[in-house]
């Protein structure tokens, strides 16, 4: 993710993310505080880029590779209940160990801060290296 960051430098940092069909929202957490939420908070504007792991076609090296952009605004989620079950859904990206994620939204929910970008435009392409 990308936002403005001191000084109006672009400020960049690997985060994952969790895609909500529903809203057609991108959901991210961590911390209440630091540079990236100070950052967010003066300018909501950001961009989200991703990729997959790339993919070969029979009989070539080269990598194809898809990759998405998402250029949107950023929402702070207030709401307890929607920041407890957004978090299990994106931890069931890494587990599916329900007592685990249950355990840690108990240990750490109420220090989580969930935020949402919400597309503005969203841009994708296949690249392959050649």
């Amino acid at each position: 993710m990308s936002v403005l960051g001191d000084d109006d430098y672009p400020y960049g940092m690997p985060i994952n993310h969790y895609y909500c069909e529903e809203d057609g929202k991108l959901y991210f957490h961590g911390g209440k505080r630091g540079h990236k939420i100070d950052a967010m908070m003066r300018h909501n504007k950001a961009s989200f880029c991703v990729y997959d792991r790339g993919f070969r076609k029979d009989g070539e090296w080269a990598l194809h590779i898809k990759s998405v952009i998402v250029f949107g605004h950023i929402e702070f989620v207030e709401d307890q209940e929607t920041t407890y079950r957004i978090s299990a859904d994106l931890s069931r990206k890494f587990t599916d160990d329900e007592a685990y994620i249950k355990d840690e939204i108990i240990k750490a929910g109420s220090r989580t801060l969930l935020f949402a970008l919400v597309p503005d435009h969203i841009s994708g392409k296949i690249v392959k290296e050649s």
